[in-house]
């Protein structure tokens, strides 16, 4: 009898070992992982704090590709709906948490301009855009803009784009994203990042010319 109390103490023992280490495992992890890891074990605390670190991220490139509030709070909903049933495929070995969220954000995206697309009717980028003449480097569209209505012009000008540059140069100039980021999240080669966002700088530089607003 005495034996099977001890054999029992032992087997609790290990097993609250075995917990401390798994829970010393999730402390190890970067915090990226770690809070991934938390939220995947159905801690809502690490989802509140989730949902918190990247709402504004999320919102800021609904509302850019968009351009309408209303819709840029319903497709960050959408968002992290996909994120929660999706979070379990993030690795962090293929590349950042954010570059993780920005893909997923601009798939769901892409699949709300499709089901739109009859009423955003928009032209194929040959059509749209004119022919750049070399006048030197572009101006940074950030970079020209400040202020509430100057970002509502700069905002009603991204519309006009087409959406492969549009998405280029909000990840770029908005986003602040690197072209390497860009190219994981857009799924293109480095060089055809830079050019879609060359391109659609040098429109937007044009479209803003037109309202004698761009430097």
């Amino acid at each position: 009898m005495a034996t099977a109390a001890v054999g029992l103490g032992n087997t609790g023992w290990i097993g609250n070992q075995a917990a401390a280490r798994d829970a010393a495992g999730v402390r190890r992890l970067d915090p990226e992982s770690s809070i991934v890891a938390r939220c995947l074990s159905g801690d809502e605390t690490a989802w509140e704090q989730f949902v918190r670190t990247h709402t504004r991220q999320v919102y800021a490139l609904c509302y850019r590709f968009t351009g309408s509030g209303t819709e840029a709070q319903d497709l960050t909903q959408e968002v992290f709906l996909r994120v929660f049933r999706t979070l379990k495929t993030f690795r962090s070995s293929e590349g950042s948490l954010n570059t993780w969220l920005a893909r997923l954000t601009r798939n769901l995206l892409i699949d709300h301009y499709r089901r739109t697309r009859q009423d955003r009717a928009t032209d194929s980028i040959e059509d749209r855009l004119p022919v750049i003449e070399e006048h030197g480097p572009v101006t940074r569209p950030d970079q020209v803009l400040a202020g509430r209505e100057a970002s509502a012009v700069l905002q009603a000008a991204l519309e006009k784009l087409s959406p492969d540059l549009r998405e280029a140069v909000i990840l770029r100039d908005l986003q602040e994203m690197e072209y390497r980021e860009i190219a994981q999240v857009l799924d293109i080669p480095e060089g055809t990042v830079k050019s879609r966002i060359n391109r659609g700088r040098a429109e937007l530089g044009r479209l803003l010319r037109n309202r004698k607003l761009a430097v």
